[in-house]
This record gives C-alpha cells, sequence and structure tokens, in this order.
C-alpha cells in the first residue's frame, strides 16, 4: 500500500503493509526511535507523538491512516543543536527521571501548548492524562510545563 505523509517536515512515500502500525514505522522504517513503545495498548503514552496538531498514541494508530497526515516526533523539538523550551525546561526543573515516558510526555505537551500557550495547571494535568510515569514524578513535569509555558 503506498501512502505519502509529512514527518518532522519531511515528505515520505511509502509502500507499507495495511497492517503496520505508526509506532513501527516511525522506529523500524524511518529510524526514529526517539518514540517509545510501551504497552502496546494505548494505556502509557510513550508512544505519544503529534499527528496534524493533536497528540495521539502511534501504538494505535495504523501506517495507513497517515496518509496525507503530518506527523511530529520527539526528534522533531531540537533544531540546529537548540533545544525546545519545553525540553530545557523538563532539564532545569528536574523532570526527567529514569527517561522512559519522557518523549511520550514532552510530545503530549507540545500538543498542549501548540493549541493553548498558556494553559492552566489543571489543562496541563488533563495533557499529560494518558502518559504514565512509573517514576512517579508527576509534580515536577506539571511544573516543567507550566514553565516552559511561562517562558521561564
Amino acid at each position: 500500500m503506498l501512502i505519502e505523509f509529512t514527518v518532522n517536515g519531511k515528505e515520505h512515500t511509502m509502500d507499507i503493509r495495511p497492517t503496520m502500525r505508526l509506532v513501527d514505522l516511525l522506529r523500524e522504517e524511518l529510524g526514529l526511535t526517539g518514540t517509545k513503545e510501551g504497552c502496546s495498548e494505548g494505556e502509557c503514552g510513550s508512544c505519544t507523538v503529534i499527528m496534524n496538531g493533536k497528540a495521539v498514541n502511534s501504538c494505535l494508530v495504523l501506517a495507513p491512516q497517515v496518509r496525507g497526515k503530518e506527523i511530529l516526533t520527539i526528534e522533531a523539538l531540537e533544531k540546529d543543536g537548540q533545544l525546545d523550551r519545553l525540553q530545557e525546561s523538563f532539564i532545569n526543573n528536574i523532570a526527567v527521571q529514569c527517561g522512559y515516558c519522557t518523549p511520550g510526555m514532552l510530545m503530549s505537551a507540545k500538543a498542549l501548548l501548540m493549541a493553548n500557550p498558556h494553559p492552566t495547571e489543571e489543562e496541563i494535568k488533563l495533557s499529560i492524562a494518558g502518559n504514565l510515569c512509573r517514576c512517579t514524578g508527576y509534580n515536577k513535569i506539571v511544573h516543567a510545563i507550566k514553565a516552559a509555558s511561562e517562558g521561564i
């Protein structure tokens, strides 16, 4: 099945299996291994990417569904050696613990800030509700997202 789509600003035309998942397309075919696969059931959010401006679990999206869509992965946040303000805020606020959930958390937060540059704490919590941190570090993550939204 031939599909055209854009990942991190680069257009792709690929022949894929109809049953291939987006997470597999990104990791195995495009080598974008920053997107992590955790539960494979859409429960943990580790595989979160942004599709046409909305955070999605890439383990639940079939690759044919990305036809004509724009996908952003964690690799899109850093540009020319400069980290995104969210990445800097996660580092500055010690919101990165083991790091496994971090790409998904960052992409959920990025989707939120793209739609709402100045969210409330409650909106931040709702935006990352689908992302599980097994290190129990939600307070620092919420604080980091809030700080990034305030330009701190």
